[in-house]
């Protein structure tokens, strides 16, 4: 099956929900066009000019990246300029480039939870929760012999997704009865008598944003002259979804034992330690990437150390004062994960989908930062 650029940024949206990127961040689409073909996709970190370059020469034809292209809106594109001379070589190979950012960071089974596996960490949960999608119960009530054509349509939709999961329903069976109006065109029973139906009770999760898109693709084939459906608000906890994750470990250790752990894990050279040697870790906070930002909800999670990169000497001094730990990784190391955890996910999707395109990690990356 020949997919297009379109085919891709679906996929990509089960992955890496749009919804939970960072408001100031920039991600999706940035460059290229829908109907374009793909046979060929490369993950990398960084859209840098070599990656970009050999992506070209070697035919690819999207770029996956995590870090973007595109950051702050452009006055101009000089082609002289760096980024002018990105864009150039891609729109002239017609190489497409999307980027997963803090979107791939907040989701489930996103770049946080593969980091936080990697180095042992169990019973995730964000260190920062995403601000909860407002989620609706919607219920559909459909003779029992259409049942099956109407959940084949629901899952055409964006309707079911619970965590990594999609296509979520609930089905049983009941007796509907209804009257026929003067007026009425019934699917079945007589006009103004008292008539009764085998029904399935159809039930799925849906955003608040997807609803009126949603009933009306049912609706389109739904037999009933007026389609039975209720929609109820939902309450409760949140999932994984947010930036960072806390998680324990299946058994106590030291601070110094644990972070030689991490750095035989992630195949480190080096990593930066604050805090006393001897103190006991048994619960884990990480965030990839930066995570300076987040030392505010590390201190108040009750986790003993906190495993990032880019941390700060102020950041070491107040782990100091709360008698905690950090575990500084570097940058590279905490987000260059994201090129194995995605093509592994994507190969597992496309294959499922019978989608033949070949996907590859880039291989051209290293760490900016040279260690003497």
């Amino acid at each position: 099956m020949l997919a297009t650029i379109a085919d891709i940024v679906e996929i990509m949206e089960t992955v890496a929900p749009i919804r939970l990127a960072e408001q100031w961040d920039n991600v999706g689409l940035q460059l290229g066009q829908k109907d374009w073909p793909v046979r060929r996709i490369w993950v990398a970190l960084d859209p840098t000019f070599e990656v970009i370059q050999e992506a070209c020469q070697s035919g690819v034809d999207l770029l996956i990246t995590h870090h973007p292209l595109i950051s702050e809106p452009l006055r101009s594109i000089d082609f002289k300029t760096p980024i002018g001379s990105v864009i150039k070589m891609a729109i002239q190979h017609h190489l497409a480039i999307y980027v997963a950012h803090t979107n791939l960071d907040s989701a489930v089974e996103g770049l946080n939870d593969f980091l936080a596996r990697q180095i042992g960490l169990e019973d995730l949960k964000a260190l920062r929760h995403a601000k909860p999608a407002d989620i609706y119960k919607l219920v559909v009530y459909v003779p029992k012999e259409h049942e099956q054509q109407l959940l084949h349509t629901l899952f055409e939709t964006a309707a079911g997704e619970i965590g990594p999961y999609t296509c979520c329903t609930f089905r049983n069976s009941g007796t509907g009865t209804f009257r026929p109006g003067s007026s009425s065109k019934p699917y079945s029973g007589q006009i103004d008598e008292i008539s009764s139906a085998n029904e399935i009770r159809l039930e799925s999760v849906v955003r608040k944003d997807d609803i009126n898109n949603i009933v009306r693709h049912l609706r389109a084939i739904h037999p009933y002259e007026t389609m039975a459906y209720d929609i109820y608000p939902l309450k409760g906890p949140g999932n994984r979804e947010g930036l960072g994750r806390v998680g324990s470990l299946n058994k106590s250790t030291d601070l110094i034992s644990y972070a030689k752990t991490i750095k035989e894990r992630l195949r480190l050279n080096s990593i930066k330690i604050a805090g006393r040697s001897d103190l006991i870790v048994k619960t884990a906070a990480v965030c990839s990437g930066s995570g300076s930002g987040l030392m505010d909800d590390f201190l108040s999670s009750g986790a003993e150390v906190y495993i990032s990169g880019d941390l700060k000497f102020h950041d070491a001094r107040a782990v100091e004062a709360a008698d905690l730990g950090l575990i500084d990784i570097g940058h590279f190391a905490s987000e260059h994960l994201m090129v194995e955890m995605l093509v592994g996910r994507l190969k597992k999707i496309l294959s499922q989908k019978d989608i033949d395109i070949n996907i590859e990690a880039c291989e051209l990356e290293n760490d900016p930062f040279i260690r003497l």
